[in-house]
């Protein structure tokens, strides 16, 4: 059983970055999947959260407008297209399947 985080990377503010979640060993669609991320200092937090069923989104009020969580379930992935992102989008970015399983985690920057 394996999730893994990638597509993170740095990028200017106002920039966009897209991150995929690779599920395997499970599938994903029978899972509540979330999107976290952990600044340095800070605790993890809730970014977005798509659940199993009738796939009702719930995003934090931070990224509201700018994030967007979304499923392929053909693909067994996860992704979240990230816009319009600011400084303090900074963040290892995690996806999680329920709390059952994590993956390792994505840098995401955003500096000039």
């Amino acid at each position: 059983v394996q999730l893994v985080e990638s597509g993170g990377g740095l990028v200017q503010p106002g920039g966009s970055l897209r991150l995929s979640c690779v599920a395997s060993g499970f599938t994903l669609s029978s899972y509540a999947m979330s999107w976290y991320r952990q600044a340095p200092g800070k605790e993890r937090e809730l970014v977005a959260r798509i659940r199993s069923g009738d796939g009702r989104i719930d995003y934090a009020d931070a990224v509201k407008g700018r994030f967007t969580i979304s499923r392929d379930n053909a693909k067994n992935t996860m992704y979240l297209q990230m816009n319009s992102l600011k400084p303090e989008d900074t963040a290892v970015y995690y996806c999680d399947a329920s709390g059952f399983y994590w993956g390792q985690g994505t840098q995401v920057t955003v500096s000039p």
